[in-house]
């Protein structure tokens, strides 16, 4: 019987899972760890902050559909890593963060770095409001199971990260080799739960009976990996389609059925459908306060009278923020399997609405046509409708875009076209300032023969820039695409548009020379980088830094202009109240 460090076997472990990168940052707790993986096959991805690492990691969970692998130092290198590992949290991301903490012979004693002014031993404490599960290994003999379970959790259920909390001696205890083997022996897949037939067959005359039904689409969907379903039932009942920022994608943005993204930044023609629809079925979503409205009436879902159907994974997700006629926990992809499966035994011919597709396809020529002058304008700093635009036509139908917050998220979300399913990685419901730049290194990472593109604000690319090297590093082809305004553009929209000031919300700089000047940067961690002078430089530009097979940084400046809105946010009226006042352009 072989005996072996817990360090050893983990890695180990996790090339027997198939675990190819582990994303993270050194520290005196970990470094046993990072000594066991030269000569393996699983790689340490190097940062410089281990919020960085975390988005990273949330990226190529999102992209492989698997549990990805952050591994930290103690207190504050698990507290850097936080916030990353928070935004996969609320999206719902499976991610296994391993920490390391202080030597268990010294609980009590406030060693060195130890989180303990009001707890000793208690660092993993600081994740429970977010991760599904946080352990405290206090046995070596026990690390196994609790990793085994760990890994199970992260990916069963609505997925998520959870935290393995490591004292830095447990690493170095020497165990039998056969705890870790007996646990591969599990099934590394747990079945998932779908639809009755009695539920199905509810659920489908339902919706072959309903006059104006439609599909509600949400990021559940596309952790499913049930987007060729979806398809099957909205085609064969003609119902169309809307889906929220996260399920964006979840459908090519082409399909005829498709309406686009509700809420505040939805267009009329979405929120309208889904005010008019007499039955919804709502399909792997939480219905957040951006993509509901604020769950204000009359102005993008009135439940009821409208009737809601709704399936997702996770109970507590059902009925939490409108009345459910029907809720179904279930998995979406199996669900929808079930579904289609009834639909065409009882209703063979399916349903035809030839309006409906009209009014979509009506719809998104006018939407061009109102917003082409925008989309092709030449001026400087750029219109964000011909960044858009422009990024749009030089990218191929498969590309994978990572967004952040401002423009390059909400504009994404209403008027870029998504064509491949899971191809757009987007911070929903933590909505975290600087997760696009690292991100865009998991997704490369997870598909290392697509083009991938950052789309990214001055704010969100200035917070840890850093990152640039862990690309030149692994030589990452990835364009970092700056759409530069100088500012924290959304917010100063809003406070300019409610207190007439764009204090703390606008970068106090020299308009004829902005700084920083972020293709000096990229060139400084080895990166091309180019600066954007004209609006007609972008395509070029960017179809050069596409074909450069490097990392590539374009700064691009940009007016701030507001994102179109039609639905409506409770922060307005917080401001504002009754003034029916939104964002306004800050330049």
């Amino acid at each position: 019987m072989s005996n072996n460090t817990i360090a050893e076997l983990l890695v180990n472990y996790l090339e027997q899972r198939g675990t190819r990168y582990v994303f993270g940052l050194c520290g005196h707790t970990n470094i046993a760890v990072l000594s066991a993986m030269p000569g393996t096959s699983v790689e340490f991805v190097n940062y410089r902050h281990e919020q960085s690492a975390a988005h990273s990691a949330d990226a190529y969970a999102r992209v492989t559909g698997r549990a990805s692998v952050l591994l930290t130092h103690l207190s504050p290198g698990l507290t850097n890593g936080a916030t990353g590992v928070a935004n996969a949290a609320l999206d719902c991301i499976p991610m296994v963060v391993i920490a390391g903490d202080i030597p268990t012979h010294y609980y009590g004693k406030h060693p060195h770095q130890e989180v303990n002014l009001h707890a000793d031993a208690s660092q993993y404490e600081i994740y429970r409001p977010f991760v599904k599960r946080a352990w405290r290994v206090d046995r070596a003999d026990l690390f196994p199971e609790i990793i085994e379970k760990a890994f199970t959790l992260a990916e069963s259920g609505q997925p998520g990260p959870v935290l393995v909390n490591v004292p830095m001696d447990i690493f170095s205890a020497r165990v039998d080799a056969e705890l870790f083997d007996r646990q591969l022996a599990n099934t590394k897949s747990l079945r998932k739960p779908s639809l009755d037939r009695e539920t199905a067959i509810e659920i489908v005359d339902l919706l072959g009976k309903a006059e104006r039904p439609v599909i509600y689409a949400g990021g559940g969907v596309l952790l499913a990996r049930a987007s060729a379903e979806l398809a099957a039932l909205a085609e064969h009942f003609d119902i169309p389609v809307a889906h929220s920022l996260m399920g964006k994608g979840a459908l090519p943005d082409d399909h005829p059925l498709v309406l686009g993204m509700t809420g505040f930044w939805g267009t009329e023609l979405v929120n309208q459908a889904c005010l008019q629809a007499d039955c919804i079925l709502g399909l792997g979503t939480r219905f957040k306060e951006a993509d509901c409205s604020s769950w204000y009436r009359d102005y993008t879902f009135n439940i009821p009278p409208t009737r809601l159907v709704h399936i997702d994974i996770e109970p507590s997700e059902i009925g939490r923020n409108f009345p459910t006629e029907i809720g179904a926990v279930a998995d979406v992809k199996a669900a929808l399997v079930a579904l289609v499966e009834v639909a065409r035994e009882r209703f063979p011919n399916g349903a035809k609405r030839p309006e409906t597709r009209k009014r979509i396809s009506d719809f998104r020529k006018t939407f061009i046509d109102a917003n082409k002058a925008m989309a092709t304008s030449s001026a400087f700093p750029m219109m964000p409708e011909r960044i858009l635009a422009d990024v749009r036509q030089q990218l191929p139908r498969d590309a994978i875009i990572t967004t952040d917050v401002g423009w390059n998220k909400n504009g994404v979300g209403q008027q870029f076209p998504i064509y491949t399913p899971g191809s757009v990685l987007t911070p929903g419901g933590y909505a975290t300032m600087g997760f696009g730049p690292p991100a865009a290194i998991g997704a490369r990472l997870a598909e290392p023969d697509r083009v991938v593109i950052s789309l990214v604000g001055d704010g969100g690319f200035g917070q840890n820039p850093s990152l640039l090297a862990t690309a030149v590093e692994r030589k990452l082809p990835i364009v970092w695409l700056v759409m530069n305004n100088n500012a924290y553009g959304t917010i100063a929209g809003l406070q300019k548009a409610h207190y007439g000031m764009t204090y703390g919300t606008v970068f106090d700089i020299d308009p004829a020379n902005p700084r920083p000047n972020y293709a000096e940067i990229a060139r400084a961690y080895g990166c091309e980088g180019v600066r954007i002078a004209s609006a007609d430089e972008l395509a070029p530009a960017l179809a050069k830094a596409i074909a450069a097979n490097a990392p590539y940084v374009l700064d691009v400046p940009m007016k701030n202009n507001p994102t179109p809105t039609t639905g409506h946010w409770n922060i307005l009226d917080i401001y504002s109240p009754d003034s029916h006042v939104s964002h306004v352009a800050t330049d």
